[in-house]
């Protein structure tokens, strides 16, 4: 079993073998967070200890499992909002003590990398994995199971956040990602907004091209609000696209794996997939964002290293993949 409670979707799911979804469950907090124009993480706590148990029996029932049935349970510890993951940790380690199963705990950024090995079952070593979302673009070389070496990251407004406050200037609404798209499929990529290169760096930077939009914004030079999510969405995608690419050159990669909230954009995975010399892996989308499916077929494959935690098994809210 997963358990996924980082941020603002409670999560439950059982996997099989590490490949197999048998159930996978999320409740959405979207339509509470929307009316604040973005997450409060107090909200979200709160939520979440009202969801969770309901979320967790949904996913043995859909399963058609019994507690007896299960290997372990696994559970995101970090990186999120402290609240939140607080609950997930805590019915998790709940259920092991009550059942007599092992504990895992899983990196939600690692979760994310496992969602390829529930929609892609033949994946060899090594793969560049793109994780993009509200709070990371981070670039991460994968030579196996758990073995990882960080080669890039947001030094600022990570892609996910990027399109969250794009979407807020141009007055598109909330969740700012699928807005940003939505809108972008009307529009034309007609201004000549900022890419950040960082050249000789493998890092990623999106501060520079919100505040340029959001300039525009002020100065009354947008005169069409599809047209400016067009032209930010190719900005931010340009710069995504090139430096995987390079850096899958580089490192010699077999595949390159798109994983977070954000791979879950259309135009993205587009691009990803002309641009690259060798195959671009994606889940699909219901397994980009935030789900327990992820956690489940990580905790499998951490559970078969001989990685389980006990009962003292803490958070990370800034917990880092490397």
């Amino acid at each position: 079993m997963g358990i996924e409670t980082s941020c603002d979707e409670t999560a439950a799911a059982v996997v099989e073998d590490g490949t197999v979804i048998l159930s996978n469950k999320i409740a959405s907090q979207v339509e509470i967070h929307a009316r604040y124009g973005g997450i409060v993480p107090e909200v979200a706590s709160r939520q979440h200890i009202l969801s969770i148990i309901p979320i967790v029996e949904q996913a043995m029932t859909e399963a058609g499992v019994r507690w007896e049935d299960l290997a372990a349970v696994a559970v995101t510890i970090g990186p999120g909002l402290a609240g939140s993951l607080l609950v997930g940790a805590n019915t998790a380690k709940a259920i092991a003590f009550a059942h007599g199963l092992p504990l895992v705990g899983v990196n939600h950024l690692e979760g994310h990398i496992y969602a390829g090995w529930l929609s892609c079952r033949s994946i060899g070593f090594p793969i560049l994995c793109l994780i993009v979302s509200g709070g990371h673009s981070d670039l991460v070389l994968m030579k196996g199971h758990g073995d990882y070496v960080l080669l890039g990251m947001t030094r600022d407004d990570a892609a996910g956040e990027a399109f969250d406050k794009a979407a807020r200037i141009l007055g598109l609404g909330y969740p700012g990602g699928p807005a940003i798209e939505q809108a972008a499929a009307g529009g034309s990529d007609c201004l000549n907004l900022p890419r950040a290169w960082l050249r000789g760096s493998n890092d990623f930077s999106f501060s520079g091209v919100k505040t340029a939009l959001l300039r525009l914004a002020e100065e009354g030079q947008l005169s069409s609000a599809v047209d400016a999510a067009a032209s930010f969405q190719k900005a931010v995608v340009d710069v995504l696209v090139a430096k995987t690419v390079a850096v899958a050159a580089k490192h010699h990669v077999k595949h390159i794996l798109l994983v977070g909230g954000v791979a879950s954009n259309k135009f993205l995975r587009r691009q990803m997939v002309r641009a690259s010399p060798v195959t671009v892996l994606i889940p699909e989308p219901i397994l980009c964002t935030d789900n327990a499916a992820m956690i489940a077929a990580c905790g499998y494959y951490r559970l078969q290293a001989g990685k389980v935690d006990d009962l003292g098994l803490d958070v990370f809210p800034s917990l880092r993949l490397s």
